[in-house]
């Protein structure tokens, strides 16, 4: 069969093609290289397709319903046969299912970010990250809560960061209850009257029944901290190149403690792309920035025409 044969061949040139073309444009490509093949939009097309999808990390739920709701649109619409408005057509389907959060301290007021993730997706990167461009915004007052009490390291590592970004840090020894570092910071920064209290929080997901009894704690104790005025956001950071295990993670934390907003790290270096819309997809998260590049400027705002028109590009 002709689409059996052309989808090995398109397997082996991403494996050839992998270390220079980025993980979404490889996505566009093989999208584009669909309509070159002299076949008609049909069972096969959609099929492939789908396999596309499952293997660029949208997952495959998400691929079946977004492939179906492809179809739909080209049966009520049978002049939509061509690669321009095919792709537009799928573009504004996934984009419907986008949503952008706006992640800005409220000025006058005591803003508390809670940044959730597990370990080794950047958390505290992200948390220096955040301050570095809230500063330039001409946010003053701005606080780090170490609260990733379990793991030494991710205590001293925010510690360096808050030195580096010109932040006031609250910390406490080792193994102390995250909680109370993170209440502490939030009752300073009120006398102090900051503006901005970022959060690190511990993500050990291999015990998560003591993850969910410790996020669930402090999410209490920062409600009880914050006046009717003040402003409270719950930030999860995934990783990109996780894949699926990014999904199940943004699940987990959600249904511990509700997800505001979303952060994905090391999207310049994913080799898929399609993470973004899974989450979008299954759990109607909002996204608030992605992290390109190993630099501090690095968090662009997220921009669902932007992301769209990533995924679906072409070769360079």
């Amino acid at each position: 069969m002709f689409w059996k044969k052309n989808k090995t061949k398109k397997t082996k040139k991403t494996k050839k093609t992998k270390k220079t073309v980025s993980g979404t444009k490889n996505f566009g490509k093989r999208f584009l290289e669909l309509f070159n093949t002299g076949k008609t939009i049909g069972n096969d097309f959609f099929d492939y397709l789908e396999d596309l999808l499952v293997e660029a990390d949208f997952g495959a739920s998400v691929a079946v319903e977004l492939v179906g709701e492809l179809k739909e649109t080209c049966r009520k619409d049978p002049s939509v046969t061509d690669k321009k408005e095919l792709t537009e057509s799928f573009k504004l389907l996934i984009k419907k299912h986008l949503k952008k959060a706006e992640l800005k301290p409220e000025p006058g007021k005591l803003t508390v970010f809670l940044v959730l993730g597990v370990n080794g997706v950047g958390k505290t990167t992200t948390i220096a990250k955040l301050a570095v461009k809230y500063k330039k915004e001409g946010i003053n007052g701005i606080v780090f809560a170490a609260g990733d009490t379990f793991r030494a390291a991710a205590v001293d590592q925010l510690s360096v960061h808050a030195q580096r970004v010109g932040a006031r840090i609250v910390k406490q020894e080792s193994g102390s209850d995250p909680a109370a570092v993170i209440f502490d910071a939030i009752i300073s920064a009120k006398s102090r009257k900051e503006s901005l209290v970022l959060a690190d929080t511990a993500g050990r997901m291999h015990n998560k029944t003591n993850l969910v009894k410790e996020l669930s704690k402090i999410n209490r104790i920062i409600n009880e901290k914050l006046d009717s005025g003040d402003a409270y956001k719950k930030i999860l950071v995934i990783d990109a190149t996780t894949g699926q295990n990014g999904l199940r993670q943004a699940e987990i934390f959600n249904e511990a403690v509700g997800v505001d907003a979303v952060i994905m790290t090391k999207y310049d270096s994913t080799a898929k792309g399609g993470l973004v819309a899974a989450v979008s997809i299954k759990l109607g998260l909002p996204f608030a920035f992605l992290g390109k590049g190993e630099g501090m400027d690095d968090l662009v705002p997220f921009d669902p025409d932007e992301y769209l028109n990533d995924l679906f590009s072409g070769p360079d």
